[in-house]
């Protein structure tokens, strides 16, 4: 039985001898971190500092971006340095803190993706009560509720899994995963199941039943309205669509990753079905949104034009 104490960490198991070729999946990797770095950052400038940007779906947006950044942190530096070392270990406490990092940065995602389907039901179905509704003070609350309660959420599930007695340390992850700790226990854990079916109700199915209801209220608006209402619905819609699909899926193919013996299923696969939810959304929000989003491409575009014509 193995207590938290100061010296305890985890064995990252997953991993596996790449010889030199592990110096080519590190170039590659710290590659797409800079990627996504480059690419949110762009576009969090580009929103923060054009005021014609200063509206309501733009905020939610960089919102959005911000979490992208965030979660991308909470996995990279930790996984690079892991993919160079001969010893896949982890304190105890960095472990935890990835845990909180990821776990949190899933909520904010969900929680963003369903504000968002928010604000297109009011400007959809509710154009003209859109300005009154949506102030700026509005959006500042949505925004931090969204974040506070996600980390108040997640905080929760790292406290009740941090005390737990261990009967092992190895997780079978190439990350830190809560789960997969709270497997290894040895006391109870049934308060740790409870809170964690609790959670993930919240988490999930709370904000995909609201984006399921406004999506419905936009459809019935749509097939009632202008060619010009489709129009506006298509374009704004169709990102946030994709985006949240995108997410979903990956998540959910982590979920089943996480709850069924996946033994059967190679490694390698298994590794990139575990990363794909966190490399690839904060990687395509940025070009999704950048190339989609017309006001924010023709800034982009004229930005790239004028750093050519100086060059």
């Amino acid at each position: 039985m193995i207590n938290f104490t100061e010296g305890s960490y985890f064995i990252l198991g997953a991993y596996f001898d790449a010889g030199p070729t592990k110096y080519l999946f590190f170039l590659l990797l710290l590659s797409l971190y800079s990627l996504i770095i480059c690419a949110n950052v762009l576009l969090i400038v580009v929103i923060c500092v054009n005021r014609s940007l200063h509206e309501p779906m733009y905020m939610f947006l960089c919102s959005l971006f911000v979490n992208e950044l965030y979660g991308s942190t909470g996995l990279f530096p930790l996984l690079l340095v892991q993919i160079l070392s001969d010893v896949h270990t982890v304190s105890a406490p960095l472990c935890f803190l990835q845990i909180f990092c990821l776990y949190s940065y899933g909520s904010v995602e969900f929680y963003n993706l369903a504000v968002m389907s928010y604000d297109r039901y009011l400007a959809i179905c509710c154009p003209l009560q859109y300005n009154m509704r949506m102030t700026s003070s509005t959006v500042s609350v949505l925004i931090a509720v969204s974040w506070i309660y996600a980390l108040l959420l997640v905080a929760v599930t790292v406290s009740l899994s941090s005390p737990l007695q261990l009967c092992g340390n190895i997780i079978n992850k190439v990350y830190c995963d809560n789960y997969a700790i709270v497997k290894l226990a040895c006391s109870d854990t049934t308060l740790n199941n409870i809170y964690g079916l609790i959670s993930t109700a919240f988490t999930i199915f709370l904000p995909l039943t609201l984006i399921f209801f406004t999506y419905m209220r936009i459809l019935k608006v749509c097939f009632s309205g202008s060619k010009q209402t489709r129009q506006k619905a298509v374009s704004t819609c169709t990102p946030h669509l994709a985006s949240l699909l995108n997410f979903s899926f990956g998540a959910c193919f982590e979920v089943l990753q996480s709850r069924f013996n996946m033994n059967t299923v190679p490694n390698i696969l298994r590794i990139l079905i575990s990363l794909y939810w966190l490399i690839c959304q904060p990687l395509f929000n940025p070009v999704l949104y950048g190339l989609k989003m017309s006001k924010i491409y023709d800034i982009c575009k004229s930005l790239l034009y004028w750093k050519v014509w100086i060059m």
